[in-house]
């Protein structure tokens, strides 16, 4: 059995209200009453209990981390960061995967019997009606990644997936590549959806740069290199593709070196993300860079304001991109 609270209460010779105070966060307790204590805690090896704990101040700390995509390698790097950064203000990180559901309520119930006291979306694929119901629920929420726009009715955090692929196509025919294509992922994602509207609005720009798209099943490696395979065999392939994701880019580099074709000599390939594995020596992506650092830290900022004034009104937080160069593009004019 662990030491109790009466324990402490007796050595410290304080009521076990004064010891419950003491282990409560923003509860009143005076200077001289602390010190005795935690003297009295560290003197038996007491650790307050977090559960026990929550059913005082009505608060779990539990923050719910919710994501769909957990083949993407770039999400690991994700939840690094938002388990470390939650932890660091003293919050619990509740991770839960959300591959293959289709139905928002079903997540919010299965939150619900957490008791979390705020929910993370950390998705660029789930449309924003999944971070919609848990708002719609009376829970503290925040889209990161997720699609923002001037009507946004909850916290959004994240990038301009439209800005950026204009920003993709612009990169290819200022490389001077005569056709290029947008190799995206699901149809159904918000982020492919937008990185394709951002691509074809620049590409009206160039009428006599030819260009296409298509879509990978999914953001993943198998995926993206299934459909690049697939447009090597048909005899059309574009001279430079905008992959929507450097794990698809990843995926679509793996069969161009199966085709025989170099990289970027005879095609050319820029991903979305800047995730680690990019800058491999072996694979040596150039890509936009998302800012996922900043992206996870202002989530977290926000989540945090939002436990302690949860009527905050709905704000986006957009960050810019940029292009990162390294191998996979052929140099510009002055590269």
């Amino acid at each position: 059995m662990g030491v109790t609270l009466k324990e402490v209460a007796e050595r410290a010779g304080v009521s076990r209200s004064a010891v419950s105070r003491t282990f409560t966060d923003g509860a009143s307790v005076s200077d001289k009453m602390r010190r005795k204590v935690e003297k009295a805690a560290a003197d038996l090896g007491y650790h307050p209990n977090a559960l026990a704990s929550s059913l005082t101040t009505g608060r779990t700390k539990l923050i719910g981390l919710v994501s769909n995509n957990f083949h993407n390698p770039l999400f690991l790097e994700i939840f690094d960061l938002f388990t470390r950064g939650l932890q660091d203000k003293g919050l619990r990180p509740l991770l839960v995967n959300l591959s293959d559901e289709t139905d928002p309520q079903n997540s919010v119930r299965m939150l619900r019997q957490y008791s979390v006291d705020g929910v993370v979306v950390a998705s660029s694929t789930l449309p924003p009606s999944f971070a919609q119901a848990f708002r719609d629920a009376g829970v503290p929420v925040v889209h990161s990644f997720g699609r923002s726009s001037a009507a946004t009715q909850v916290h959004v955090v994240g990038i301009d997936n439209v800005e950026c692929g204009r920003m993709a196509a612009r990169t290819l025919v200022e490389r001077g590549y005569g056709s290029v294509g947008f190799l995206g992922g699901p149809v159904t994602a918000t982020s492919t959806q937008d990185r394709l509207t951002g691509f074809l609005e620049q590409m009206e720009n160039y009428p006599d740069v030819a260009h296409s798209h298509s879509y990978a099943e999914a953001y993943s490696f198998e995926a993206g290199r299934a459909e690049m395979q697939r447009l090597l065999a048909s005899g059309a392939r574009a001279d430079a593709y905008f992959c929507g994701d450097d794990v698809l880019s990843i995926g679509a580099l793996s069969a161009v070196a199966d085709a025989g074709l170099k990289v970027p000599e005879e095609i050319g390939i820029i991903g979305l993300n800047d995730m680690e594995m990019a800058a491999w020596e072996n694979i040596d992506l150039t890509t936009i860079r998302q800012p996922i650092k900043e992206i996870v830290s202002a989530s977290i900022e926000m989540m945090s304001a939002m436990l302690d004034d949860p009527s905050r009104y709905p704000e986006a937080r957009i960050f810019p991109c940029s292009v990162v160069e390294r191998g996979t593009l052929r140099r510009g004019q002055s590269g």
